[in-house]
């Protein structure tokens, strides 16, 4: 299994995908702090996980490969983005026919943590991104008191 974890930070996801995906998958973790991508390389190294393909880069300019990715994921992260509909279509390219493109996010809402509320994507915005970049068989899930989950496929694919 092919796992892209986009704007990765220190690597939290990253780190368990690794774990999950085994020798035989690889994780492609891409973010533009140089010093969390040099803490996830330590990590990676201390706990002996060599299929972790970490680099320093920015989303909009990051594709590591064309059709080969199982599943691309954004954590918390979408609003971040510079251009968040070219991180989208960035992740259309990488992905596998049959692959999914997963968004765990901050709920639109007013509350005591996370991003400010004036930059925090709703649902519906992250649907209209979605599709404006080729996706238009998504799901949305509830995720706990602060967050949602959206899982997509490009449009092409006809099952979710």
């Amino acid at each position: 299994m092919m796992f892209a974890d986009i704007g990765c930070g220190d690597g939290f996801f990253s780190i368990l995908a690794a774990q999950i995906v085994g020798e035989t998958g690889t994780v492609f973790a891409v973010d533009s702090d140089e010093k969390a991508i040099e803490r996830l390389r330590s990590k990676a190294t201390r706990l002996n996980l060599g299929n972790i393909k970490a680099v320093v880069g920015t989303a909009e300019k990051t594709v590591f490969c064309k059709a080969c990715i199982d599943l691309v994921f954004y954590s918390m992260v979408l609003h971040d983005f510079e251009t968040p509909a070219q991180v989208l279509l960035n992740a259309k390219k990488m992905l596998k026919p049959s692959g999914t493109l997963a968004n765990l996010d901050w709920k639109k809402a007013r509350m005591p943590i996370g991003p400010p509320f004036a930059i925090r994507f709703s649902e519906q915005d992250t649907l209209g991104l979605l599709k404006m970049a080729g996706f238009n068989r998504s799901k949305v899930k509830d995720a706990g008191l602060y967050h949602y989950l959206v899982m997509s496929k490009p449009s092409e694919y006809c099952g979710l």
